[in-house]
């Protein structure tokens, strides 16, 4: 294309891109002052509840609308992230990692 056809291409495309914006602008400026939108009341994170059951301290239920989920924590429970970290550790030789019995 030639410059001068890049030239009035940008302006069509602006200008329709204005003419939107400003369509947009105007249309909820409209449907603001009629009242016909009403500002919502911003939600809390009151749906989430976390409910500890007293049966048993291990277990916490997270209720949500749509869900409900039951976590079961258990007793002496080393987390996988500690396992592998002390696995690792384990071949560099560090004193008190089972190297040698001296």
């Amino acid at each position: 294309m030639m410059p001068k056809s890049l030239l009035s291409w940008n302006k069509r495309v602006s200008a329709v891109y204005a003419f939107g914006m400003w369509t947009l602008i105007g249309s909820y400026a409209l449907l603001k002052y009629t009242g016909r939108i009403e500002d919502t009341p911003v939600r809390k994170e009151e749906e989430e509840e976390v409910v500890q059951e007293q049966e048993d301290p291990n277990q916490v239920v997270l209720q949500t609308t749509h869900t409900k989920t039951l976590m079961v924590y258990k007793k002496d429970f080393v987390p996988y992230t500690s396992r592998i970290s002390k696995f690792i550790s384990s071949f560099s030789g560090d004193p008190g990692t089972g190297g040698s019995d001296k």
